[in-house]
């Protein structure tokens, strides 16, 4: 705006020194006190049009914006005629002119921008039925590369809330899937045990039953809590310097039991002088612990698990492998997305609730990392990278 004006001041100058050099002085101060009025009255009207009524049409307002000067050509020719040497048929024929001019220019307006006035309405009408719920509508806009731009942003923005949509039915259906079996069987027990038809046998085997289920609710609900927490970005960790080849070590030792009870081999290969990462050491085992947790929980017995560790191009990468039966190709873009897990949702008697990859994911991200599936002629095998810290 602030060039625009500069423009039109020189542009006044200009004309005023022009009537001054081929007329006179009291006719150059004429002109410009007649175009000073003409440009205030004009800024006044545009200023009050632009303030218009919110649900004004882009149609209307291109109008608006060529009959404008029209307008304003009339006014001058009127001024012009009424106070200095115009003659009335010179200002007559002026207006005419002006007149023909501008019914000419809104005609051809329209049809410049029929097709920006289209993408508007077509944009326009895309988002109304986002927000009415049908998300199936695809905005097409084929005229200027900022409403193509627009549209295909609105179509990102609408294909991602039916993504969200769709994962927020799978949830609410996982959570049911997930809380109605240990239920189920809790309301079993308790019924038998206010019947009081079980020895003191059963009973504690029951009572065992009920401390598994309600452990494993427990648990559920903490990782809901903590993914809710990790996809918020609260995640004020303390942070350190962390020694991954630690972290491997100890979290092998925490899961020995566990690969002893499914007849599983773990081994570790950690090269010396690997190099340190920033990080929360808590969350960070969390990781491995759950990648280590899923590579036991599908490695068949006999088998081994590894974890390998190595330093590249600036990041540290973890890995762990298992040699189980692996993830399937139409399972593998899903696979750290909140409760999925490979297969078919009625195979989860292998227990989990498919939360240990979305929660590492999270983690990992959060650090600056990433985390991707490997390809791998046998098993699964999940890596995980962080920056490693400068030296």
């Amino acid at each position: 705006m602030i060039p625009l004006a500069a423009g039109l001041v020189v542009i006044w100058s200009g004309a005023v020194a022009t009537v001054a050099a081929v007329d006179s002085l009291p006719s150059a101060a004429l002109t410009g006190a007649l175009l000073l009025v003409v440009a205030v009255l004009s800024v006044e009207v545009a200023r009050r049009a632009g303030r218009g009524r919110p649900d004004g049409s882009v149609d209307r307002q291109i109008t608006l914006g060529v009959a404008l000067p029209v307008v304003q050509m009339v006014l001058a020719a009127a001024l012009f005629a009424g106070v200095m040497f115009f003659s009335t048929h010179d200002a007559i024929l002026i207006m005419l002119v002006s007149v023909f001019a501008g019914a000419l220019g809104v005609l051809t307006a329209r049809m410049v921008t029929r097709r920006l006035v289209t993408d508007v309405e077509a944009v326009r009408d895309g988002l109304v039925d986002v927000r009415a719920g049908r998300r199936s509508r695809r905005i097409e806009a084929r005229g200027s590369a900022e409403l193509v731009e627009l549209a295909d942003a609105a179509n990102a923005m609408t294909d991602r809330l039916a993504a969200e949509e769709r994962a927020r039915r799978n949830l609410i259906a996982a959570i049911s899937h997930d809380l109605r079996t240990p239920l189920t069987s809790m309301r079993l027990v308790t019924e038998a045990l206010e019947d009081d038809i079980v020895d003191a046998t059963e009973r504690r085997q029951y009572l065992g039953r009920l401390r598994f289920h309600i452990d494993a609710m427990n648990g559920l609900i903490e990782d809901l809590f903590e993914l809710s927490r990790l996809e918020a970005g609260e995640t004020a960790w303390a942070m350190e310097r962390v020694d991954l080849a630690i972290i491997v070590a100890d979290t092998l030792d925490a899961m020995q039991s566990d690969a002893d009870a499914g007849q599983v081999t773990l081994r570790g290969e950690v090269p010396t002088g690997l190099p340190t990462v920033q990080g929360n050491p808590e969350k960070l085992q969390r990781v491995l612990f759950n990648l280590l947790q899923n590579a036991i929980r599908h490695a068949p017995a006999g088998s081994a698990v590894a974890v390998l560790a190595a330093a590249d191009g600036g990041d540290v990468h973890v890995e762990v492998a298992d040699e189980g039966p692996g993830i399937a190709d139409a399972d593998r873009a899903s696979v750290f997305d909140a409760f999925v897990q490979a297969g078919d949702r009625a195979s989860r008697g292998l227990g989990g609730a498919g939360l240990g990859l979305a929660i590492s994911r999270a983690i990992v991200e959060a650090h600056d990392g990433r985390i991707a599936l490997v390809d791998a002629d046998g098993g699964a095998r999940v890596r995980f990278s962080l920056p490693a810290t400068p030296r």
